[in-house]
């Protein structure tokens, strides 16, 4: 259930996806790195190179299972759906790593910032990660630091140096902020008869809709009755809207000395429980 990330200039990452393709992966998505600070061209001889390409890629087309984290993105993203162009800095600064005499470790050392976003978004917390082109040891900081294990090969004895020394000064951030948002659709389902066995509603109960222009009555059954029209929350909510389809927990409402909330935060008591 793992997938595969390779990251190449123009130079190769073509040929490195016709191979990939020709050995059977399936690529999931192509994600544009686009540096916010390129070297510039000074020659004036062809455009800057301000981006660099990577592949992510399951096994087959017929994997069905592999790790993607939607939800922690999208919190990471402000809510809003991760896209597949990422603006992120090139390697600067402290960060860039020197040898004895000042130079760069490497020359093509990545930020952390990227292989962070990679991590995040690919794997889960103790999941082991594979680098066969370790370098100064960036995927191994950055699996350091979000709890993830990882192998890295590296056949250059400096390089292999420089990374071992950054990540034993890499301090691991603590388990239980390392916790991402799940999904939605992994948590345990809660029929809204739950809330009635659980006490949190009882028969009778009154239910109101958003805009408090249709009310309804909560059976001991789970169902709700309003007037001559019966129904699950789902159901009922689209017959008095008139609408093909009603997401219920989101639709009715109960009383409170508060004013109206949504009985989906009695869903999540309820899950809360069964957790």
């Amino acid at each position: 259930d793992g997938t595969l990330w390779v990251i190449g200039s123009y130079h190769n990452i073509f040929r490195l996806g016709s191979a990939m393709q020709d050995l059977g992966f399936w690529v999931l998505n192509d994600i544009i790195w686009r540096k916010s600070n390129p070297m510039p061209n000074f020659k004036g001889t062809r455009f800057t190179n301000a981006h660099e390409t990577l592949i992510w890629a399951a096994k087959s087309r017929d994997q069905k299972r592999y790790t993607f984290n939607y939800d922690a993105l999208k919190v990471f993203n402000e809510d809003t759906q991760m896209r597949s162009d990422w603006t992120l800095a090139l390697c600067t600064g402290s960060e860039r790593l020197k040898d004895a005499d000042g130079n760069k470790a490497h020359p093509t050392q990545k930020p952390e910032a990227l292989l962070h976003r990679v991590i995040l978004s690919a794997t889960r917390q103790g999941d082991v990660i594979l680098d066969p082109f370790f370098g100064t040891g960036t995927t191994g900081a950055a699996a350091k630091r979000l709890g993830r294990h990882f192998i890295g090969i590296e056949r250059d004895e400096g390089y292999a140096d420089v990374a071992q020394a950054r990540i034993d000064a890499v301090i691991p951030t603590a388990p239980e902020d390392l916790v991402v948002t799940g999904s939605k659709k992994a948590e345990p389902k809660v029929p809204f008869g739950a809330l009635v066995e659980a006490g949190l509603l009882t028969a009778g109960d009154k239910l109101y809709c958003p805009k408090g222009d249709h009310e309804a009555r909560v059976r001991a059954d789970g169902s709700l009755v309003s007037g001559s029209l019966t129904g699950s929350i789902h159901k009922l909510g689209a017959l008095l809207e008139n609408a093909p389809a009603c997401n219920g927990w989101t639709y009715w409402r109960f009383k409170t000395d508060q004013g109206l909330r949504s009985i989906d935060t009695l869903r999540a008591e309820v899950r809360a429980g069964m957790q």
